[in-house]
């Protein structure tokens, strides 16, 4: 009975020699089985649309690319100067909004897509197009360089594209940063304009005081007969023209009505407003600040995006490789299933009956 189940057993193996036996004899079914999926691949390889990528990678602006914004700001203007990392990090930011990539989405990608290529959820084709161009922010060896990768079927439209993006995200910046100065200037134009307003008003009000205070003054030298200043033996009589003076009737009524003639006849009072004329000018200056966009730049271009020659996908020579080792192991296994399932028929017919 033990060495019926000792047989049993060694049955149950499979000779090594006998397994290479056997695949040997269906070596002609395994590379039937390798020739085909071989082909099969060669056919993916060969039929499937090239994907072609273009890259574009981003450096921050230098201090000249910059210098536009800063005019007129500093210590003296109270203007703090923008920095470079302040510009980069306004273009990052919009190089890496979602705006941006939904709006170049619909008014781009969408638009260049055929029929049969829209069908499909929206939602589908937009992950597709987050997959076709990315963006990758700084890394260890790189810290401040962006990378704009655009994969598509057009090598031309590859190109363009990663170009069109950036040059969007620099429009967006530029815009950003002109409303920025604009509007800070705007606001400093009408503080100072208020300023001025302020000033002239109450120079206006001081003179029409003054008017008042000389004209007293007149009818106390009219009443007492006093056409010129009275001088006396030890001094000299200040003739003042300070808001204040009780003693103004001492200057005559001739130089009091003089004088009130001439506050009366004034037509502005700017001339004797003290530091108005350098709230003037920067009044002035900030009220026709313009930047022109053209003369900056947030970012600089680190080397040059050509028409990519080579498509990254499909690769030829990897497929044909891949599948020839995956026909080679499906080949075989389908030998190998063949002879499990011709071995154990010839195991029952050798195997002797089970005694009673």
């Amino acid at each position: 009975m033990q060495n019926d189940h000792i047989d049993a057993r060694r049955d149950d193996e499979i000779d090594l020699i006998e397994l290479v036996r056997a695949l040997w004899a269906q070596k002609w079914l395994i590379l039937g089985v390798t020739l085909l999926v071989t082909v099969g691949a060669g056919f993916y390889a060969f039929l499937s649309k090239p994907v072609y990528e273009a890259k574009l990678f981003i450096m921050p602006p230098t201090q000249n690319d910059i210098a536009e914004l800063n005019y007129g700001r500093g210590k003296s203007t109270e203007l703090d100067i923008y920095s470079i990392k302040y510009v980069y990090d306004v273009f990052a930011r919009n190089l890496q909004g979602e705006s941006l990539r939904q709006k170049f989405f619909n008014e781009v990608y969408l638009p260049s897509l055929s029929e049969a290529e829209r069908k499909g959820t929206l939602d589908g084709l937009y992950e597709r197009f987050s997959r076709e161009l990315v963006i990758k922010g700084p890394g260890k060896g790189t810290p401040d360089r962006f990378s704009i990768t655009v994969q598509g079927f057009e090598p031309v439209q590859t190109m363009e594209w990663a170009k069109s993006y950036v040059q969007r995200a620099n429009e967006a910046a530029e815009s950003e940063l002109v409303k920025n100065v604009t509007a800070e200037a705007s606001v400093r134009a009408r503080n100072l304009e208020q300023r001025i307003i302020s000033l002239r008003e109450n120079a206006q009000r001081v003179r029409e005081d003054r008017i008042q205070q000389l004209r007293e003054a007149l009818k106390i030298a009219q009443s007492i007969g006093l056409t010129s200043p009275a001088i006396n033996s030890t001094a000299a009589v200040d003739i003042t023209v300070e808001t204040g003076n009780k003693m103004d009737y001492q200057r005559g009524s001739k130089a009091l009505a003089a004088e009130i003639d001439a506050l009366e006849s004034r037509s502005s009072d700017d001339a004797f407003i003290k530091d108005l004329r350098s709230l003037q000018m920067r009044y002035n200056f900030y009220r026709k600040l313009n930047i022109d966009p053209e003369s900056i730049a947030v970012y600089r271009q680190d080397g040059s995006v050509e028409v990519p020659e080579n498509p990254i996908k499909p690769k030829k020579g990897l497929i044909l490789v891949l599948g020839f080792l995956a026909g080679l192991l499906l080949g075989g296994f389908v030998a190998l299933i063949r002879f499990v399932l011709n071995r154990n028929p010839e195991k029952q017919r050798g195997r002797p009956a089970n005694r009673a």
